[in-house]
């Protein structure tokens, strides 16, 4: 695991100058590779790559970066891992290829070099954000694995193209003086993300999941394409459903499950992992320590706070397992503490509130391992989120009812909710007030991006604002799955999924030096949820059912067989509480107009509202307070 970065278009430069911007760009996001530091330059052409390395495979020299091939003609630099690179290293071996250390790096740069850039990619199972430079042709290019697990960043600042893992490295670079899109910024007000191939800069963009994008200059727009699509193998997959019944997809679901896991137990440092006690980790760690002969590491944050503590449970796995098991409970105080660090940590701005659990098990864990596995990706394959069943249940409630109807229960309903004060609930009050907005809504898919929508109509709160166009909105979806279960899942694992989760887990994981590795979201058992009938998939209730089935075969259901709990904070009594006065600093209405980003008036009526205590509105304020925080520290 490492941090990439690197530029092209300076060809005034001498090679001197070149590595130092390079090194600049690289140290600017040293906390992803502590390890050592590398970079190369041409300069005739104008270019430079920049390395930091986390050693996790071959902790020598041997695996060093920038990393030049055997026959010389390319260059590459590459953050990530693949896990298959034992058996490629045979096949690159008998086809000639020579190699000098037993790193990963070294056969991913030899695959591309003999097969191609593309095919070498289809043959690799891990994450992964590849530059590589093409000495003969003058072509760069730059990779990002299936899922999006990995990221990297790239765009054009005066005629120079910068590129990296996060944006601290683009921003390191002299030629950075890109403005804040605002169009951009309504996107994390909607979802506490910035999707897609938008960035919160303005022409800078992000190599979305399983695409290339080929540079052949400095300063010419390139050819981005899919190597991997999410939606066109689920339809393959989908279109091909396996006929077997609950018992035999448990079994090929554990098979597959014990490789991903044991392929990604595979390093040259200290491995654990992640237990929450949820169904997704638990079967994680399950499978691990079915394969290990000592021990398994595991790492659990707990809170005080009635309703967001789940370390009893996953003590409770840890136990049965015999796992040698760490947790520590963190009151209030821990967890704000790191909220001043959030913007520097994520680089762009971020509102998952559960970021905060998730760096604080990062830095646990990484007191005794270099490489942890999580349980990410469950929810989006095996249709874990309640927000499936609900908005199945809220399309069937209003379906009998014509649209002019359902506006005017839904307008009933938003008065009842408004009306919530301190002697009512906040939590019916805000189940009246989301129920009504969704009898609002025109159809299934207008529905669930409402309910995946923290502010409905974010263009009217950021100025001078466009939301942009998203998968949501694409109508085809409905044709090629008619399931809305499943179109929720497919457009969950194209956008949520990469965005958010693995975002979270991505920038909290490296924040301390940690490899967060996700054997869920193998390719391999990708296209086998897909292919697979959609109630064998979900099955009854809260879903994931061959998950669950899986599970019961090494823990007890009565372990795991409760009601779904996110890994989340108190978020809502801590602005009304401790963070009341900094939250009121950002959103001030002098500060707000000061800073020219919002139209006031939208939230400082939400920050009323959440004060009195009827309306929990703390998601939509943590959206606004994220990207003032990030905008003050940036």
């Amino acid at each position: 695991m490492c941090g990439i970065a690197g530029f092209w278009g300076a060809a005034d430069c001498g090679g001197d100058e070149l590595r130092q911007r390079a090194r600049s760009m690289a140290n600017a996001i040293a906390q992803r590779g502590p390890d050592s530091e590398g970079t190369w330059a041409d300069p005739d052409n104008g270019i430079a790559l920049g390395h930091r390395r986390l050693s996790i495979i071959d902790l020598s020299v041997l695996g060093a970066q920038p990393m030049i091939s055997v026959c010389g003609r390319f260059v590459m630099v590459y953050n990530g891992e693949v896990y298959n690179h034992g058996e490629l290293r045979s096949e690159l071996e008998a086809e000639g290829a020579e190699f000098r250390g037993k790193s990963d790096s070294e056969v991913i740069l030899s695959a591309m070099a003999l097969w191609g850039v593309g095919p070498a990619l289809k043959r690799f199972n891990g994450m992964f954000a590849i530059a590589l430079w093409d000495r003969r042709e003058r072509l760069l290019t730059l990779a990002r694995d299936r899922i999006g697990i990995k990221p990297l960043y790239y765009g054009y600042q005066d005629r120079t193209l910068l590129f990296g893992s996060e944006l601290a490295a683009l921003r390191s670079h002299p030629s950075f003086n890109a403005p804040i899109d605002p169009n951009a910024l309504t996107m994390l007000l909607r979802h506490k993300y910035i999707g897609g191939e938008h960035c919160i800069y303005s022409g800078i963009y992000k190599l979305e999941p399983g695409c290339i994008a080929t540079f052949k200059s400095a300063d010419t727009t390139p050819t981005v394409e899919h190597w991997w699509s999410a939606r066109e193998t689920a339809a393959s997959a989908a279109a091909n459903r396996i006929l077997v019944n609950d018992e035999e997809v448990a079994d090929r679901l554990e098979e597959l499950l014990l490789d991903s896991i044991g392929r990604r137990m595979v390093a040259d440092v200290p491995v654990g992992a992640f237990l929450s006690g949820g169904i997704d980790s638990s079967t994680v760690v399950a499978l691990m320590q079915k394969q290990c002969s000592n021990k398994v590491r595991t790492y659990c944050i707990g809170f005080r706070e009635a309703g967001f503590d789940e370390a009893r449970y996953a003590r409770r796995v840890a136990t049965h397992l015999g796992t040698d098991h760490t947790e520590i409970y963190v009151g209030p105080e821990d967890a704000r503490a790191v909220i001043p660090d959030l913007p520097a940590l994520w680089n762009e701005p971020f509102s998952d509130s559960s970021q905060i659990p998730t760096y604080l098990v990062s830095k646990l864990a990484r007191r005794d391992v270099i490489v942890s596995l999580s349980g990410d990706g469950g929810d989006e394959l095996f249709g874990g989120y309640l927000r499936y069943g609900l908005s199945n249940k809220l399309s069937r409630m209003g379906g009998w009812m014509p649209h002019p109807l359902r506006r005017l229960a839904a307008g009933t309903l938003t008065r009842i909710s408004r009306a919530g004060s301190r002697g009512l609930a906040t939590r019916v009050s805000n189940k009246t007030r989301r129920l009504g907005e969704v009898l609002s809504m025109k159809s299934d898919q207008d529905l669930y991006y409402r309910l995946m929508s923290d502010w409905q109509h974010p263009d009217t709160v950021v100025i001078e604002s466009q939301c942009p166009t998203e998968i949501f909105q694409d109508d085809t979806l409905r044709d090629q799955f008619p399931s809305l279960t499943e179109r929720m899942m497919l457009i969950d694992s194209m956008t949520h999924l990469p965005d958010d989760i693995l975002t979270k887990v991505d920038r909290a994981s490296m924040a301390v030096s940690l490899e967060a590795r996700v054997p869920i979201l193998d390719h391999r058992i990708y296209e086998f949820a897909w292919g697979l009938q959609p109630r064998q998939r979900v099955g009854p209730g809260s879903g994931k059912l061959p998950l669950k089935n899986v599970l019961a075969r090494h823990v007890p259901r009565e372990f795991f067989e409760r009601p779904k709990q996110g890994f989340c904070v108190p978020l809502a009594e801590w602005l009304r509480g401790p963070l009341r006065d900094w939250a009121e600093d950002l959103l001030s209405e002098r500060r707000l107009r000061e800073d020219g980003f919002f139209n006031p008036a939208p939230i400082r009526g939400a920050w009323t509202l959440h004060l009195a205590g009827g309306m929990d509105l703390s998601a939509s304020l943590w959206s606004v307070l994220a990207f003032q925080a990030w905008n003050d520290a940036c």
